[in-house]
């Protein structure tokens, strides 16, 4: 995959003033307020709903990670909740079916592309400039991956294959993301690479 670690749109606090009515602090100062310092998803729905920007989550999101940030807020194990992306693609094919171009990296690198390493539990990898380890293996139904990208910390993939009328969805979870120049970078890479499996599965 090719990666282009940048964010979609500025993030500093002029372009948060802009687009939202408000600076980080005052964003910040509202979460508080409202009692929603350690309730990530109803904090990021207040942002949403105040905002008023129809399906677009991108500062809601940002907002909150900012203030996970600001106040050194972490998770057990020291990192991070970040941000988390999730990549979607309906394909007119079998789990099983699906799955077959995941199992082994000569499928994998022919529509995820610089793919290089064995598709077993434990083993190293490496996707174009990233790297990583696969982790759990459960034929047609998911697959789990720890993730490195070039300069930032440690993330987490689930990819997940659900079917229901007639269609797989596959869909790739990637978690733990520091900052929004990576999630950004990430999801168009995901969302790229899932073009290029549904021209090979239909």
């Amino acid at each position: 995959m090719q990666f282009d670690f940048r964010p979609d749109q500025p993030e500093d606090d002029d372009a948060c003033l802009a687009a939202t009515g408000r600076t980080y602090d005052q964003w910040f100062e509202a979460i508080e307020s409202a009692g929603l310092a350690s309730k990530r998803r109803d904090a990021i729905q207040m942002i949403y709903d105040a905002t008023g920007r129809g399906k677009d989550v991108w500062w809601p999101t940002t907002i909150w990670v900012a203030f996970d940030r600001a106040r050194g807020i972490v998770q057990k194990d020291g990192r991070p909740d970040g941000y988390h992306i999730c990549c979607t693609k309906g394909l007119k094919a079998e789990p099983a079916a699906v799955f077959a171009h995941f199992a082994d990296d000569a499928s994998l690198n022919a529509w995820l592309h610089d793919w290089v390493g064995p598709v077993v539990e434990g083993a190293p990898f490496s996707c174009g400039t990233c790297s990583g380890t696969v982790g759990r293996i459960r034929e047609g139904k998911d697959i789990r991956m720890a993730w490195q990208s070039p300069g930032f910390g440690p993330t987490d993939v689930e990819i997940q294959f659900p079917f229901a009328g007639g269609k797989t969805t596959v869909t790739v979870n990637h978690k733990r993301i520091a900052t929004r120049a990576e999630a950004d970078g990430l999801r168009r890479a995901w969302n790229e690479a899932l073009e290029r499996l549904k021209a090979k599965v239909g």
